[in-house]
């Protein structure tokens, strides 16, 4: 039986070939716009597996309800000339993403940040979401119902036509996968990504209404929007309130900013605000955790050799070059582009190798040992799961040497029953603590900042169970003096060793068996994110009560 439908009234749409070339754009701006999102909220919500379950989750819904309605308005009134409208209105709404987005993200978060107490991170990057990417989603998520109707001739073929159509999607999905991660956004980043790709769709409707020399208006609407925001947006970058930044820029993994100020230079990546690396220009101490880092040589058996999983653009390396002088030291990064900016912009030593590959992969490639490892992978809650377990630290405790230090930056200090440091502690010091010995690990809280520090220690070749904390700690800063000669060193390790404190070993009270994480169950996303709603309980809790006191007007005056 035939269907009937205005289609039959389109030249365009007789061979049904630009239908089926219409899904395939479809379904490659669908893919391109997913990816083009988890880019966009990185530097303000993290890159975690939370925020990529709610793109996810958020795009899904956003399909489903448009299939739904798109079924209906195609049943109901099946002109082509409406689905084509709303494609129009998909890409105009996706080309402002790139110029508009990031102030509706900033506003999202800053109306909840003083509304909601828990679940920040979840709610904001939801209705973030919610805003910014359903709309035009939804309305692709119409064009494969529509489309059906119009390339439908007979009941008869009916299923090889949505199996076409299907085919069609899915290969614009895939080429809308693997063309932003590994072309566009690392070439052009990610507003001229979501540009390419809402102009690519932008074509298909644009060539549908100039056929039929109809809705020329509209035509001339999309494209100077097209144009304006083409214009605009490369102008504005993720943090549009700097004016001073060196370099901002993107690779495959992360959104990168160099910031060159009087005194240091400094990369932040996927978070604004954060610090990842930093180069002083006084050639001191850092002010930082990396200093209270700087430990790991003296507690350890012999400081000769050093790994640094996370070399980022080579702070620790350099200290360590600086105060150790006599130590040989390698690095693993998995982003190329951030070796890359440590050679332009920072003073990562030419003669250190760094091996672009990712930490936990490399440690499995190798058969190297060494003194001291340091583990700096973690950043806010986005903690690499497989570099979190027993199967991980138990990789590095058979790359270190007998009486070899592994130092790990805990980039949140986090306590108490079901928090991540719990968590993380408990898992080294199950692997380290081992029989018959105790007190192999221990933390050392950094000054000024929320960065905890954790030192293990490998126990020499028949240890006598001497631990971190048992005779090791007294005689840090003296260690310090021997080996690197500086004052101002041997004065921090000082402090360093008032601030040791030993974690818990298996059988000891404090230690919690259930909180150890393994490859199989590594919740750290989860975890992580209660430290932050901590974190923001305690920045924002003034300004909440100010809200609740005074109202709106209340708030605004205070924040002005």
């Amino acid at each position: 039986m035939a269907v009937k439908t205005a289609a039959s009234e389109r030249p365009i749409l007789r061979s049904k070939v630009f239908l089926y070339v219409t899904e395939f754009f479809s379904g490659m701006a669908v893919m391109a716009a997913e990816l083009g999102a988890s880019r966009l909220l990185a530097p303000y919500f993290s890159s975690s597996q939370i925020v990529w379950t709610i793109i996810i989750g958020t795009i899904m819904i956003a399909l489903a309800l448009g299939a739904v309605f798109g079924g209906r308005w195609a049943d109901r009134d099946p002109n082509p000339d409406k689905l084509y409208l709303r494609i129009m209105a998909a890409a105009v709404w996706i080309a402002l993403i790139p110029l508009v987005g990031k102030y509706v993200i900033l506003l999202v978060s800053g109306l909840l940040i003083v509304t909601v107490s828990t679940n920040f991170l979840v709610i904001a990057a939801f209705v973030s979401c919610m805003v910014v990417f359903v709309p035009p989603l939804f309305l692709l998520g119409t064009v494969t119902a529509g489309l059906n109707k119009f390339a439908t001739d007979s009941l008869d073929d009916n299923a090889s036509v949505v199996g076409r159509l299907s085919a069609c999607n899915t290969i614009g999905s895939i080429l809308g996968t693997f063309l932003p991660t590994f072309v566009t956004i690392p070439a052009v980043g990610t507003f001229v990504t979501f540009l390419v790709f809402s102009g690519a769709l932008l074509a298909i409707p644009l060539v549908y209404f100039l056929s039929l020399k109809a809705r020329l208006a509209a035509c001339a609407a999309s494209v100077v929007a097209f144009v304006a925001t083409s214009c605009l947006s490369p102008l504005t970058g993720f943090a549009f309130w700097e004016r001073d930044l060196a370099y901002e820029g993107e690779s495959i993994y992360n959104y990168l900013q160099v910031k060159d100020l009087a005194d240091r230079t400094i990369l932040s990546t996927n978070v604004l605000f954060g610090v990842q690396s930093v180069t002083t220009k006084d050639d001191g101490l850092t002010g930082m955790y990396y200093d209270t880092a700087l430990a790991a040589p003296a507690l350890a058996a012999h400081a000769r050799s050093a790994l640094v999983l996370g070399m980022g653009t080579g702070t620790y390396a350099c200290q360590l070059r600086r105060y150790y002088p006599d130590m040989t030291v390698e690095g693993v990064e998995i982003d190329a582009k951030i070796t890359a900016l440590a050679g332009r912009y920072f003073d990562e030593p030419a003669d250190v190798p760094v091996a672009t590959y990712d930490g936990r992969a490399w440690l499995a490639a190798v058969d190297r040992t060494y003194d001291v490892i340091m583990v700096d992978a973690y950043q806010d809650i986005t903690i690499p799961f497989q570099m979190s377990s027993t199967e991980f630290f138990r990789m590095v405790r058979e790359h270190l040497n007998p009486g070899g230090v592994m130092v790990v930056n805990m980039n949140m200090v986090s306590d108490g029953a079901g928090s991540i440091n719990e968590a993380l502690q408990s898992t080294i010091s199950q692997v380290f603590n081992a029989a018959g010995l105790t007190g192999m690990v221990a933390t050392a809280d950094v000054d000024g900042n929320t960065n905890r520090e954790l030192f293990a220690v490998r126990p020499a070749a028949g240890g006598d169970g001497t631990g971190l904390l048992d005779g090791r700690a007294e005689a840090l800063a003296a260690t310090t003096a021997t080996r690197s000669g500086d004052a101002q060193l041997t004065g921090l390790m000082e402090s360093v060793a008032a601030r040791l404190r030993r974690v818990p070993a298996p059988g000891e009270p404090g230690f919690r068996s259930g909180a150890v994480l393994t490859d199989d169950r590594a919740p750290v996303e989860v975890l992580g994110m209660r430290a932050i709603d901590r974190i923001i309980a305690d920045e924002a809790g003034p300004y909440r009560d100010i809200l609740r006191k005074d109202g709106v007007r209340g708030l605004l005056d205070a924040l002005s």
